[in-house]
């Protein structure tokens, strides 16, 4: 099917906010993979197509943009499309408007074709040879560049719940953020939401396990390396630029 944007409505409903009333981190990722995987059903590239071939969409890197958060009952608008994509990787843009139909919040993010048996990216063009892209970008930007890992620096600590895997059987993208975001000092956050967003993905992790997440802070932008505690094995990195509560 010929590649074009795709969009949809929503109502911020009570359970999706946090205490300030705004829609919750963990919820504007999880709208985000729900309207990217309606749009990907609709091309043609969606789970069941996937599945067809034991195959797997997997996320790799997220860049997001935030001016504020919708709100409590708040009316929104997100749209979405495929912006570019190479030999294994695909690039997904997103948009959310606001009723008055100001941009309100900005992401691209990049998606690797994986063979679910081998856990190894394969070529889009082998599976879904008529698969279109728009080459419309919403962030002119690469993707974050990882950074070394500090020596001395304190750990959070989680253990992987039931409720944190997908249909994959791991960890679903969206938890990672949360993490990264629940690393953060309580005083802190209390007074502050996220104002960009960037995650690199770099190995699964699943149920069961436990997980670190070393977090620096600086100028109002934090850095988190989440790795596997048993192994010390890098799963993410995650930078956080954050801005005063409205």
């Amino acid at each position: 099917m010929r590649a074009s944007k795709y969009t949809k409505q929503y109502v911020v409903k009570s359970h999706e906010v946090d205490c300030h009333g705004f829609l919750r981190l963990l919820c504007l990722m999880n709208i985000m993979q729900d309207i990217a995987l309606e749009n990907a059903d609709a091309l043609g590239v969606g789970l069941d197509a996937c599945r067809q071939h034991n195959l797997s969409w997997v996320g790799s890197n997220y860049l997001l943009q935030i001016v504020r958060f919708p709100k409590l009952q708040e009316k929104f608008t997100i749209e979405t499309w495929p912006d570019d994509s190479k030999l294994c990787s695909a690039i997904r843009n997103f948009v959310i408007f606001d009723e008055m139909q100001n941009p309100i919040i900005k992401a691209t993010s990049q998606w690797v074709l994986i063979d679910l048996e081998r856990r190894r990216p394969v070529a889009i063009e082998k599976y879904f040879s008529g698969y279109e892209t728009l080459h419309e970008q919403v962030i002119a930007a690469d993707f974050m560049k990882p950074l070394t890992p500090p020596e001395n620096c304190s750990a959070y600590e989680y253990r992987v719940r039931f409720d944190d895997i997908d249909v994959n059987k791991h960890v679903n993208n969206a938890v990672y953020a949360l993490w990264a975001s629940e690393s953060i000092d309580e005083s802190y956050r209390f007074e502050h939401l996220p104002q960009e967003i960037e995650i690199c993905f770099k190995k699964e992790t699943f149920y069961g396990e436990t997980v670190a997440v070393k977090t620096q802070m600086k100028n109002h932008e934090s850095h988190h390396f989440i790795t596997d505690k048993s192994t010390g094995i890098e799963l993410a990195q995650c930078r956080i630029k954050w801005q005063k509560t409205a």
